[in-house]
């Protein structure tokens, strides 16, 4: 059931070296084209990387939060045509969720690389650095990259008592929801 899948997901920043097999590719590979998009504009495009050097380069796109990509037997870098749909940011963020619950279904751990405002460093945006390492034209913006592969690192659900209720009002701000 959907709600027990993300009732266990969580980011997984640590894989064992086991490649992904072909059939779960094309599942990862049907989902990326799956996702709603406003109006069905569908301005996402995706760029799927195996190549441990180019996933080692992925891995520096920033300073912080972009390493474990190294380590990571599938990078999928999350493009979307701004020219196609005002909405691109959401089309593609919806999208990049797509792909980390459907590895999660297949039994693959992954995790959400931000790259849309973010710097490689002082002279160079994330998003350039990663458009001239894989060719990206210049009409795409990279919105994120989601590494994936099998975890080498098991985490505990967030209970859930652990959750946020408080930020949940009913039929205006400040009213509590509260099961009646």
């Amino acid at each position: 059931m959907f709600i027990d899948l993300i009732r266990q997901r969580r980011s997984i920043r640590k894989f064992t070296d086991e490649s992904i097999e072909a059939d779960k590719l094309e599942v990862l590979k049907e989902t990326a084209l799956r996702p709603p998009s406003s109006m069905g504009h569908n301005p996402w495009e995706y760029i799927f990387v195996t190549d441990p050097q180019l996933l080692t380069k992925l891995s520096t796109a920033k300073p912080h939060g972009s390493s474990f990509l190294a380590g990571a037997r599938l990078g999928i870098v999350v493009c979307a045509d701004p020219e196609k749909s005002t909405v691109w940011i959401e089309d593609a963020s919806i999208a990049t969720i797509y792909l980390q619950l459907a590895a999660e279904s297949l039994g693959l751990g992954s995790c959400w690389v931000q790259i849309r405002g973010r710097m490689h460093d002082d002279n160079q945006s994330s998003e350039a650095y990663i458009a001239e390492l894989l060719n990206i034209p210049s009409n795409l913006k990279v919105e994120s990259v989601v590494g994936i592969g099998y975890p080498d690192e098991e985490k505990a659900p967030h209970t859930r008592e652990a959750l946020q209720d408080e930020k949940v009002f009913l039929n205006s701000y400040g009213s509590p929801f509260a099961n009646e």
